[in-house]
């Protein structure tokens, strides 16, 4: 069976290369979503193997709707991907039970490489 994959990023550009990155892995894409409450519906409604999330969305930060997850008793893979770099990002992230963070400019293989290392 295939892992189930939910990408949320605001940016329509970005969540088309996560998408077709993952899928031509061998990923199944089960949802997008470009808001972070969009996010916490999907991921309750589908209950997603691995969440590719940015953490600057329009409505809420990721590392918020990460917490909401967690609460919710999800547990899928979280990758976090964003262009904040920022070390004390990063460890609050890590310590939030995020996988990997993958700072913004990214290439296709480092996705697939962190989805890779931590959903198989």
């Amino acid at each position: 069976m295939n892992k189930k994959v939910l990408i949320v990023d605001d940016s329509g550009y970005t969540r088309k290369v996560i998408n077709r990155a993952l899928t031509k892995a061998g990923y199944e894409v089960i949802g997008e979503a470009e808001t972070g409450e969009a996010a916490i519906d999907m991921a309750i409604e589908k209950n997603p193997d691995v969440i590719t999330l940015d953490n600057i969305l329009p409505d809420m930060l990721g590392l918020d709707i990460l917490k909401v997850i967690r609460e919710e008793g999800i547990d899928a893979v979280v990758i976090m991907i964003s262009a904040v770099g920022q070390q004390s990002t990063i460890s609050d992230v890590l310590e939030l039970g995020a996988s990997k963070y993958i700072v913004k400019p990214f290439t296709p293989s480092d996705v697939v490489k962190a989805v890779n290392e931590f959903a198989n």
